[in-house]
């Protein structure tokens, strides 16, 4: 017993078996009392099913945990929870309707059959006070908070469980940067306050500011963990993939300062695009948008593939007037939309890897509306291929991929249109290292063969990499825009965060439109 008494959670010879896939095999796993444990690796690689396991979702074949010292059986998510142990999810859990301190209290073990205002209040306060959301009433309901503010109430949530294990899945996925810091800097004070935490994401910058040690996951085997100030980001992608990952961005083609305009926008307001917006795609360019969420660049998307109306303005498509009263209206001009969130309308979830990728096109595939099955297996097939998708896959369901092959698929499937625009909306939130690389190498691809590729996305390495041609949001207004030459990662980090002094700076470096 004695080994594992200086260690919060200690895993050890943890295997599971679905079928012909063996997702764990021999797992080892510790975390000590205050530390912050980077848990990385390639979507698939285990992970998420050591994360089940702890949380009493997914019994194990064999292994044993152990919690400061003795053993426990976490057979149910009532046992996970009474051991100490509870899991932010990447999806949040509260009730928008209810207030702060309401959701406080949902699924607490042992809470009070009742309750009045003052015990809500104290209780409530105090977890806030810890998660950096001492500004909050409790009383508000979090339906209007940021999306910043309702990840750290997640957090909360478990504090108030007293969990001494707190494991986070992502929890920065769907934050700006700048929204990012607030929950890193909670993590870090959590764990000083004697919380251990296991820290699982995809932005391997994050590793080194928060965590302690490393301990990555490979075709379902775990390795020793590392002291993170002992590793760099080369040395992480090596041990996740198994060989080098080369170049993250692929080299952009030749310049044609002459190509034709394939996408034209002039004075442009939709429903989160507070100011008018002129913006011109040239064939073959890769245009991307920043900012932080909900900043307008997503909205820009959402009206020029038809989600959302556009208020004013006019769009063109190679010189054509264009107006997209519906995503119909839209696929059948050529443009293409690859949604953020590929759980809710990137995928059909029940559906086959073939069928996601042939739904946008199956009018290409039937004749007097009866589908060739031959001719969208070979288009699907093809497609599939673009992103290094296991063709003899296909006919397996979506679900039953990694978040990064989903995503491989939500962006692949519209391949068999053709489109002459594809409109990317954060095409990797939440995919690892080795899907990232793959999916910026198809959209540079595709660029190269003419197409107009207009990216989204919160994150400024992603759009520095990536694009020609760069533009920030804030507040719905199009900020600045400029070729990639004028920006450095440094001035773009400051635009997107847009203090005042480092926005006068920074408009002086770079164009505004």
């Amino acid at each position: 017993m004695s080994a594992h008494t200086s260690l919060r959670l200690q895993v050890e010879g943890v295997s599971k078996r679905y079928g012909a896939v063996q997702a764990l095999s021999e797992v080892g796993l510790e975390v000590r009392p205050g530390e912050v444990m980077a848990l990385l690796g390639e979507n698939g690689a285990g992970k998420s099913t050591v994360v089940k396991v702890l949380s009493g979702l997914v019994r194990p074949d064999s292994g044993t945990v152990h919690m400061d010292g003795r053993p426990v059986d976490l057979s149910t998510s009532g046992a996970s929870q009474a051991a100490g142990i509870a899991v932010v999810q990447q999806e949040y859990s509260t009730v928008g309707a209810l207030s702060v301190a309401e959701n406080l209290l949902l699924g607490q073990r042992g809470a009070r059959l009742w309750w009045n205002r003052g015990f809500l209040t104290r209780n409530a306060d105090h977890l806030l006070e810890r998660v950096g959301l001492g500004h909050l009433d409790s009383r508000t309901p979090v339906e209007e908070l940021s999306v910043a503010e309702m990840q750290l109430l997640e957090i909360a949530r478990v504090l108030a469980r007293s969990a001494t294990l707190m494991i986070l899945d992502e929890p920065t996925a769907a934050l700006s940067q700048a929204e990012a810091g607030r929950v890193l800097s909670t993590v870090r004070s959590l764990a000083e306050q004697g919380t251990s935490i296991m820290y699982i994401t995809h932005r391997l910058e994050e590793v080194f500011a928060v965590s302690d040690r490393v301990t990555i996951f490979r075709n379902g085997r775990s390795s020793a963990p590392e002291e993170t100030a002992t590793l760099d980001t080369a040395q992480i992608v090596r041990r996740m993939l198994g060989r080098e990952l080369g170049d993250m961005f692929p080299e952009p083609g030749p310049v044609d300062d002459k190509a034709p305009v394939r996408l034209a926008i002039t004075g442009l307001t939709a429903p989160g695009v507070e100011a008018p917006v002129d913006l011109s795609v040239q064939r073959g360019q890769i245009i991307g948008l920043t900012g932080q969420l909900g900043s307008g660049g997503s909205a820009l998307l959402k009206a020029l593939a038809g989600f959302l109306p556009a208020l004013s303005g006019r769009v063109e498509l190679e010189g054509e007037p264009v107006e997209f009263a519906s995503r119909r209206g839209g696929i059948a001009a050529g443009v293409a939309y690859c949604s953020p969130d590929r759980k809710r309308d990137g995928i059909f979830d029940g559906l086959s890897i073939e069928k996601n990728l042939s739904s946008p096109w199956l009018d290409r595939v039937s004749r007097f509306g009866i589908l060739s099955r031959r001719d969208e297996r070979t288009a699907a097939a093809r497609s599939a291929s673009s992103f290094a998708l296991d063709t003899r896959r296909l006919g397996s369901s979506v679900g039953t991929l990694s978040g990064g092959n989903q995503q491989k698929v939500a962006v692949g499937k519209w391949l068999g249109c053709d489109p002459r625009v594809l409109l990317v909306d954060e095409p990797t939130r939440g995919v690892d290292v080795g899907a990232r690389a793959e999916i910026y190498k198809q959209l540079r691809s595709l660029a190269d063969d003419g197409m107009a590729v207009v990216v989204c996305s919160s994150d400024t390495n992603e759009i520095f990499g990536l694009c020609d041609v760069i533009g920030t949001f804030h507040r719905g207004v199009l900020t600045s825009l400029a070729p990639k030459e004028h920006w450095t990662e440094e001035t773009l980090v400051r635009e997107v965060m847009h203090s005042g002094n480092a926005q006068s700076e920074t408009s002086s470096e770079v164009g505004s439109p």
